[in-house]
């Protein structure tokens, strides 16, 4: 059992640590009676359309267990590849999609990647944004990701176009969780 361990240990490390979007599953405490604060973990409930429970370099993770490759145009329901590979392929053609939608979206989240710091590229966005009469939150991705996510529970007519980002800094949590994945994708049933 601890070679089999240390083997999951060494497969885990050795793939791209992914970072997670959710907590850990619901654990059942020692108080159970009123007043007892519960937490509901949005990305579970199906029902509420597609979210993104993690991202990595080259791709997401979407709660129905979907993985995309790349950048995506993500919206409550339904999810598209997105031919942009960095925050200098976005021009208005690759937003032209976000145009023609009808009933127009309340909001644009747009994921840049890492943390931009040079803003240079606003200046292409303001104008596409008040030709077509569109509103865009422009942020990092792990931050889109998560304000996504908020908008598709609240019921809002919400798109994501979001570019994996190159960095990824790591917690504990996200190393523990990428390891028991990987050890519960091989056990034996």
């Amino acid at each position: 059992m601890f070679k089999q361990s240390v083997n999951l240990f060494k497969l885990a490390t050795n793939y791209t640590i992914r970072r997670f979007l959710y907590a850990s599953p619901k654990v059942n405490g020692a108080y159970e009676a009123e007043g007892k604060t519960t937490v509901n973990i949005l990305n579970n409930e199906n029902e509420l359309g597609l979210m993104i429970n993690g991202f990595s370099q080259v791709g997401f993770r979407l709660n129905n267990d979907l993985t995309i490759l790349g950048s995506v145009v993500i919206f409550p329901r339904s999810v598209l590849s997105w031919t942009v590979g960095d925050i200098n392929e976005i021009t208005d053609e690759s937003l032209a999609l976000f145009t023609i939608l009808e009933p127009k979206l309340d909001i644009i989240v747009l994921g840049v990647g890492d943390p931009q710091k040079d803003f240079s590229f606003y200046k292409k966005i303001v104008p596409f944004a008040r030709k077509h009469k569109l509103t865009f939150e422009i942020l990092p991705t792990e931050q889109a990701c998560a304000t996504f996510n908020f908008l598709t529970s609240e019921g809002r007519h919400v798109a994501g176009a979001l570019i994996p980002p190159q960095t990824i800094i790591t917690t504990e949590d996200d190393v523990l969780q990428t390891k028991m994945r990987y050890q519960n994708l091989y056990e034996r049933e």
